[in-house]
């Protein structure tokens, strides 16, 4: 019993700062004003192989976890203000203050690698 117990506190840690990806932008942007960080807004396209490896590559990033409220918005869907994010390039990812919805820095388009993003991400919000 100790054993099981001391195995789920250590996956706990281990999986405590993973990003945890919201699907509704507005959740997500009262979430970002209230804790005070940066959004990340990533847009895709559901049938893009690209949108789902950089995903994948970035949730166990535990940097970007600790900085961003993350979101992810489905181009196909637009359940977000698309005339904000824009774009024709699948994936794109946003940075965005909370307050006034305006961009920390220019929008990453893909070909970028998850390493490339996370540099970039990081090296702008110390």
């Amino acid at each position: 019993m100790k054993i099981v117990i001391v195995a789920i506190l250590i996956l706990q840690q281990l999986f405590a700062s993973h990003i945890s990806w919201l699907g509704n932008y507005d959740k997500a942007l009262v979430l970002a004003k209230k804790e005070n960080k940066p959004l990340m807004v990533v847009v895709i396209k559901s049938k893009s192989t690209q949108s789902k490896n950089i995903i994948k590559n970035l949730t166990f990033n535990n940097q970007i976890a600790k900085k961003f409220i993350c979101v992810i918005v489905n181009f196909d869907i637009q359940d977000y203000p698309i005339e904000l994010f824009y774009t024709t390039v699948f994936p794109t990812i946003f940075l965005i203050n909370p307050k006034n919805e305006q961009f920390i820095k220019e929008p990453l388009y893909y070909p970028i690698s998850a390493n490339e993003i996370s540099k970039s991400l990081l090296e702008e919000n110390k």
